[in-house]
């Protein structure tokens, strides 16, 4: 009890030992009673408005983790919502405290790796005074750090931290912490001060030898190629420069991630020669380091940084071909390396991976649907078609068009066809009807919903629909072609045979007659 007091009275500098003794009892193996007395004398601490006082006192006497780390947090809260109350030689004595402790570490290699996780949490409180003070009150800030970026590459390193910290709080988590006008002001900011961080990067990835400093650059590219001005990636050898790191697996994962950034930007055709440059030169590294026929299997064997591999190829693919097919079927060339990538997402869409499929359906989906849909401009004629409350409205025909649509469709016939096979193996589970018995001993229909289940199936039964009506007689040869290796036993499991039944069912309405009956007749055949 008397060292609880103690604690508490904040009138003079604050008994260090005693502190990491109540931290320790907190977190440590003792009796509940000690744990709750513990928690007890850290909360009356907390909401103690002259704590954070003692908070640098606390840092420069304590070898505890967790009492640095209870220090940090009491200042947190005051600098997110007591800051600008603070008097200007208090902001600036915390400012200049933190930002050369976070220097003194960083500078040597062993202090920085050893302590990291104080570290990482200094930055985090830098950016949070940053969000105060930059750009108005710290001028400097860009400079200065690009400057301390160059004394060692510990440090540098450590910069990159920071930099990638301070995007993500401006463009990804300051809704609901900063006003419209604020975020504003330090976007605007690191806009204009990108050259200085651009260059930066630049140098490194062209410079060291140190495989953190590359990784933690590429990080920070990552979180800044959605937003940075698109000079700096089109106009500057950084497009080269990633596609330089791509092949080595040490780097692969976080290249192809800020590659896929860039994929899912979009300026209408200023670019287009840049885009196509970037992906046929990203196919011919992609094929030396993984033959899209091994995918599967490849994810299934893989280490998770290999599967984790796979799972960013298919966000690569995706966003590079909502965004930018068009500008691939312009030459014979281009479209060659197309039907290349369209080969790996359809191996990526049989991968044993629940998220996976939902990125690659994600795509088919929409893929299948804008064909489907200059198809139909080709065929106003044909009535629309009712198929279990999917509705394929109808689009008058534009004159002119036919020689092209007619060309696309061959163009993706072959990845089409595969496509279909695709859908049928991994048809989703329709909502499921049993026929019970209840308490009054009545027949009744009772359904069976799982909801993740069924959006994947009306996706799935939305497509295939599409590609049926895209080519009938494909359609029912694939299904046919299934079945049959039910029948010989080639390919038979009872997961095999349901998927199969789903993906007939899901089509009913969407084929002529005549097809339906052949296809129900097969299977009537089957289960006979």
């Amino acid at each position: 009890a008397a060292m609880a007091e103690k604690l508490r009275d904040l009138s003079q500098p604050i008994d260090v030992p005693v502190l990491d003794a109540t931290v320790a009892a907190f977190y440590g193996t003792g009796s509940k009673e000690e744990r709750s007395a513990a928690d007890l004398i850290l909360r009356d601490l907390q909401n103690n408005p002259d704590m954070w006082l003692q908070v640098v006192h606390i840092l420069q006497n304590s070898q505890n983790l967790n009492t640095k780390f209870f220090a940090l947090q009491v200042l947190e809260s005051v600098i997110k919502y007591r800051w600008n109350a603070l008097p200007v030689e208090q902001r600036d004595g915390i400012k200049n405290y933190i930002s050369d402790v976070i220097v003194q570490l960083s500078s040597n290699e062993v202090s920085f790796r050893q302590e990291r996780l104080y570290v990482n949490k200094l930055n985090i409180i830098l950016v949070q005074v940053l969000k105060h003070e930059w750009p108005a009150r710290w001028t400097s800030f860009i400079p200065d750090l690009v400057a301390a970026a160059k004394s060692s590459e510990t440090i540098c390193e450590n910069c990159m931290a920071i930099l990638k910290l301070l995007s993500e709080e401006i463009f990804d988590f300051s809704r609901g912490e900063m006003t419209q006008q604020k975020i504003k002001e330090l976007k605007s900011s690191l806009n204009s001060e990108f050259r200085l961080i651009h260059e930066l990067c630049l140098y490194v990835l062209s410079a060291t030898q140190s495989s953190e400093l590359i990784r933690a650059t590429l990080a920070t590219l990552h979180a800044f190629l959605s937003w940075i001005p698109v000079g700096f990636i089109f106009e500057s050898p950084l497009l080269e420069t990633l596609l330089k790191f791509f092949p080595m697996a040490a780097y692969r994962n976080l290249t192809l991630q800020c590659l896929t950034e860039v994929a899912a930007l979009q300026f209408g055709d200023f670019y287009n020669v840049q885009y196509v440059k970037m992906y046929t030169f990203f196919m011919l590294q992609l094929q030396a380091i993984l033959p899209p026929g091994t995918i599967p299997n490849a994810y299934a064997n893989g280490s998770n940084e290999e599967q984790a591999f796979i799972q960013n190829l298919a966000l690569f693919f995706t966003a590079f071909f909502k965004n930018h097919i068009r500008i691939l079927e312009a030459s014979a060339e281009n479209r060659a390396a197309l039907l290349v990538g369209l080969e790996y997402l359809i191996g990526i869409s049989y991968v044993d991976d629940t998220e996976v499929f939902k990125v690659c359906l994600d795509y088919w989906n929409v893929f299948v649907l804008e064909l489907f849909e200059a198809h139909n401009q080709m065929e106003p004629a044909i009535p629309a078609v009712s198929m279990i409350g999917l509705q394929a409205q109808m689009i008058p025909g534009v004159d002119g068009t036919g020689t092209a649509v007619h060309q696309r469709r061959q163009l993706y016939a072959s990845p089409l066809s595969k496509l279909r096979m695709l859908m049928i193996c991994r048809m989703a589970k329709p909502e499921e009807v049993l026929i019970v018995e209840d308490e009054n001993g009545n027949i009744v229909r009772e359904t069976m919903k799982d909801n993740d289940v069924l959006v994947q199936y009306k996706i799935m039964r939305e497509t295939l629909i599409y590609l049926s009506h895209l080519d009938h007689e494909d359609t029912e040869q694939q299904m046919l072609k299934k079945l049959t290796k039910q029948l010989n036993g080639e390919d038979w499991s009872w997961n095999n045979l349901n998927t199969l039944c789903w993906a007939i069912g899901s089509i009913s309405g969407s084929m002529v007659e005549e097809q339906v009956c052949s296809l129900s007749l097969s299977s009537f055949i089957w289960f006979g």
